[in-house]
């Protein structure tokens, strides 16, 4: 009984951590990739979205979002790790930018 109830903690701690691995792995893409979208943004959007894209991809996840707003990027990546794929939005633009 305590082996099985052992096993089952240490599945749900596990879960939990991948879980957790994927959401940074996500977080720190969506980033990098609103930062280059942002960097190339009066270059057009297609330019703009076209590095974000290589960005997320060599992070290992790829943007199903991509949009600028002046020179405001808002990029959504997703990233898969075992099982789970979360999706994260980052907005990156120069201070003082409304979109």
């Amino acid at each position: 009984m305590a082996t099985t109830a052992l096993g089952v903690v240490f599945a749900v701690v596990l879960a939990m951590g991948q879980v957790v691995v994927a959401r940074h792995r996500a977080g720190g893409a969506a980033d990098l990739a609103a930062l280059a979208a942002a960097d190339g943004a009066l270059r057009g959007q297609v330019e703009a979205c076209g590095a974000a894209a290589r960005v997320a991809s060599a992070q290992g996840t790829r943007v199903v979002r991509c949009g600028l707003s002046g020179e405001v990027a808002d990029v959504t990546v997703r990233a898969a790790f075992g099982p789970y794929t979360p999706e994260v939005r980052a907005r990156a633009g120069p201070p003082g930018a409304v979109p």
